[in-house]
């Protein structure tokens, strides 16, 4: 029996303590994320926006976005931060869902999401141009840096506990990896 592909009106039928993503025609729902996750992503949305997305101590050009709504092709995916060089997206649209894939993205791995965020968004994200890809791991403390290389990524680097890194796009910021973790039980 041939299953039919899901659509957004699943993902709109879904509860609100859930966030729905549509990989490859399946439907993905997974709980909202649990405080170790979401203080991680808090934490380095709040290093990355000053200096690059306020232009605060560092360079500007860029917006940053919490969990947007990316509808690339017909897949619709929801990483936990995302960034947009302003020379491409100058202003943020009013929008729900995003069709011009961003430069920079980063997804929080957990328990339920890290395969799904791995061996299934990874790919749809370099298929779209997605030029780096941060996989941040809180429970076992790491970075790892991708960057887009013709049609797969390469890993450049994986950091870990306390050290302090400078990872692209981002080279410009000394990013202390330990602020991402450390005061979370």
């Amino acid at each position: 029996m041939t299953r039919k592909p899901a659509t957004y009106a699943d993902l709109e039928a879904l509860p609100s303590n859930q966030v729905g993503e549509l990989v490859n025609g399946e439907l993905y729902a997974s709980p909202r994320p649990a405080s170790r996750h979401a203080f991680a992503a808090m934490q380095l949305s709040t290093d990355l926006n000053n200096p690059f997305g306020r232009g605060r101590g560092g360079p500007g050009g860029w917006h940053f976005l919490f969990e947007p709504e990316l509808h690339l092709g017909r897949d619709v995916l929801v990483p936990d931060l995302a960034g947009w060089r302003r020379e491409r997206m100058p202003r943020v649209p009013d929008v729900v869902g995003f069709t011009l894939a961003p430069d920079w993205l980063c997804e929080v791995l957990s328990p339920s999401t890290s395969r799904l965020d791995r061996f299934r968004k990874l790919p749809v994200y370099a298929r779209e141009g997605v030029r780096h890809v941060w996989l941040v791991d809180p429970r076992q403390y790491t970075l790892e840096v991708f960057r887009l290389e013709g049609s797969h990524y390469l890993l450049v680097g994986t950091h870990q506990d306390a050290e302090t890194v400078h990872a692209e796009p981002f080279e410009a910021l000394p990013l202390e990896l330990r602020v991402l973790w450390e005061d979370v039980e």
